[in-house]
């Protein structure tokens, strides 16, 4: 990739980081379908907006629609849904570990789906460094979480499911990634506007025959400060970003963002928060960009060339 993909991957990691505390704030007072589709209305609002300030025309035919709706079903609904219900049940820590498993699902996933992105010793030491940093960076008690049944009812049913839901839900993301390849020839914000808007309208039904939010009490000011922050920053503004690095850097390098995230949290943490920075979190984030330098290949590249020479 690119100096500019990269920083793109940075600023992607940024928002959708900072994603996971909004969405444990927002679960406080609504429902999983309830924040999705509010989180996929408000970025359609947004996205159709700027789609008509630039004159650009949405697609209008049934094909290409139908294959928004399998987009934001793959990429939004289906994701959403299970990472929103899974964290009412485990921590956001471990959400991350388990979000995570992106990459590793888009590698094998692309290899025997796709064309142009096959496996190489490179870019499977990367996601092997990346993942194992992850879990440093997370630390040795959320990873116990992975195999015990987590903080209070250990081993209990629903603690179980939502691990499941979280696996699922990054296997989703993968697909996602691979599945959108075939709209190159449209631009980035057309295809992102057609899948919140698809996501938009496949969630509303649901919501009210589900999650029923009008016998709820009313959100406070936080709950809206964190559905305005995921629907026009993490949804909006990040996948008009996501569809353009997918065009030009390709569904497995884009799943990397899943890897960054948590460093971002931590780091927001320390600037916004005040909290401290441990060793671990110093050894996590060195294995993480040991793994991104592995699957850039450049810099293994040079050191070649050089001993070559």
């Amino acid at each position: 990739m690119s100096a500019r993909e990269w920083a793109l991957l940075l600023f992607l990691s940024l928002l959708w980081g900072a994603s996971f505390l909004f969405i444990r704030i927002a679960m406080e007072d609504i429902g999983p379908l309830t924040l999705v589709f509010l989180r996929t209305v408000l970025a359609a609002g947004v996205l159709w907006g700027v789609v008509r300030v630039r004159g650009l025309a949405m697609p209008r035919g049934r094909a290409v629609w139908g294959s928004l709706f399998v987009l934001g079903l793959l990429n939004n609904i289906i994701p959403f849904t299970l990472l929103f219900w899974g964290e009412i049940y485990i921590s956001a820590g471990l959400a991350s570990i388990l979000n995570g498993l992106t990459p590793l699902f888009a590698v094998v996933l692309a290899h025997y789906m796709g064309k142009h992105e096959r496996i190489t010793p490179n870019r499977v030491l990367g996601l092997l460094l990346g993942i194992g940093g992850v879990a440093v960076l997370i630390g040795p008690g959320l990873l116990g979480e992975v195999f015990a049944g987590g903080s209070g009812e250990h081993g209990s049913m629903m603690l179980t499911l939502a691990k499941v839901a979280l696996i699922v839900a990054s296997c989703s993301y993968a697909l996602a990634g691979i599945y959108a390849r075939r709209f190159r020839e449209y631009p980035p914000l057309i295809i992102a506007t057609g899948q919140v808007t698809s996501s938009a309208l496949m969630s509303l039904p649901l919501v009210l025959l589900i999650d029923h939010p009008f016998t709820h009490a009313f959100p406070v000011w936080q709950t809206w400060m964190s559905v305005a922050w995921l629907g026009i920053l993490s949804t909006a503004l990040a996948y008009a970003i996501y569809f353009r690095l997918l065009a030009t850097a390709g569904s497995t390098n884009i799943t990397l963002v899943t890897l960054l995230a948590p460093v971002t949290a931590i780091l927001l943490g320390w600037l916004v928060l005040g909290e401290h920075l441990m060793p671990q979190h110093f050894a996590g984030m060195a294995l993480i960009f040991a793994g991104l330098m592995a699957i850039d290949g450049r810099v293994f590249h040079s050191v070649k060339m050089f001993n070559r020479s």
